[in-house]
């Protein structure tokens, strides 16, 4: 069966051609989501160091740096992965 060439062109032969996003709104909102997610994860990794080299700073090893943190950030990419592969158009009837 061959493709309609036609079919994409109006009466007075000019190209029908609307432009469309990849992601519907829905997408781009658990996208932010996603993103706030990771730069919070980010936000609690940050600090915890010494100021003078010679003292050590125990704080670096506390429990939000070493698991809340990175668990946020992959959550947070998580959340990414989910909001490109969602498909808003198949649920709708």
């Amino acid at each position: 069966m061959a493709k309609n060439e036609n079919s994409n062109f109006d009466a007075e032969g000019k190209k029908n051609y609307k432009p469309e996003f990849i992601f519907e709104k829905k997408n781009y909102t658990i996208m932010f989501i996603g993103l706030a997610v990771i730069a919070l994860g980010f936000i609690l990794m940050a600090g915890g160091g010494s100021d003078d080299p010679e003292v050590f700073n125990p704080e670096i090893f506390n429990w939000r740096r070493i698991r809340l943190a990175p668990a946020l950030v992959i959550i947070g990419f998580g959340i990414q992965v989910y909001a490109i592969l969602l498909n808003p158009k198949s649920k709708e009837k």
